[in-house]
This record gives structure tokens, C-alpha cells and sequence, in this order.
């Protein structure tokens, strides 16, 4: 870009020492400055929104590829359930205490759970 700005500047010297009567003394320059906005914006564009984007989705899929069988997970719709079976792109999930089961899409969970014990605070007698 330097090296571009730099050749833009010196047509515009040459132009300019020659004589020739330009209305646009800038020229090249003038365009490349004009332009320069544009191209922050892209770049800040780039940085605040599509590359935190990339980041997050990559983060998701990785938490999906390391699913296991005895993960406690909650669905995209609010359920918490723990991974009975997993098959490539379906997950059987144990709801409740009973026997209640239901399959999901892999694409469905949103998030896994730390396993925490339950009123740790009681004491058993």
C-alpha cells in the first residue's frame, strides 16, 4: 500500500511539474484518500463482528466433537438431560429419574453442564 501511495504521489508530482492543466490536481492520490474510510470501515467491520463470529461457531463445534456418554448437557430448548448414546449425528439423552429417554440432533445442544452434587450441605445420618 506504501509503495502504491508512493507511485500514485509521484504521477501526481509529474503531472503537476509538466504544465498540464489538471482540474483534479490529486488525481490518483485524491481517489486512494477518498477511498481510505471505506476501508477502515471494512477492516473494523472485520474485527467487531465476523471474526468474534468465527471464534464463537468454533467454539461450538468443538463442544459438540467432544460429547461424551455421561455428559449432563442442556438442549437449545431448556432440557437437562445426561448423554445415554451418541450416534454421528443423533444423541439419546436420559430425562428424570424414570426410564424416560428422548433423541435429540446433535445440533440441538447448547451447552454442558458441571456436574454438581446436590445439597452437599446435608449431611446423611
Amino acid at each position: 500500500m506504501t509503495k502504491l501511495l508512493g507511485i500514485a504521489t509521484a504521477v501526481a508530482e509529474t503531472t503537476t511539474t509538466t504544465g498540464a492543466a489538471d482540474p483534479a490536481a490529486g488525481g490518483i492520490v485524491g481517489i486512494l484518500f477518498s477511498l481510505l474510510p471505506l476501508l477502515l470501515v471494512f477492516v473494523l467491520m472485520y474485527f467487531m463482528m465476523i471474526r468474534p463470529e468465527k471464534k464463537r461457531r468454533k467454539k461450538e463445534q468443538d463442544m459438540l466433537a467432544s460429547l461424551k456418554k455421561g455428559d449432563r448437557v442442556c438442549t437449545i430448548g431448556g432440557i437437562y438431560a445426561t448423554i445415554e448414546s451418541i450416534k454421528d449425528d443423533t444423541i439419546t439423552l436420559s430425562v428424570g429419574k424414570g426410564d424416560q429417554t428422548m433423541v435429540v440432533a446433535r445440533w440441538a445442544i447448547r451447552s454442558v453442564e458441571d456436574v454438581t452434587i446436590e445439597n452437599e450441605t446435608e449431611s446423611l445420618n
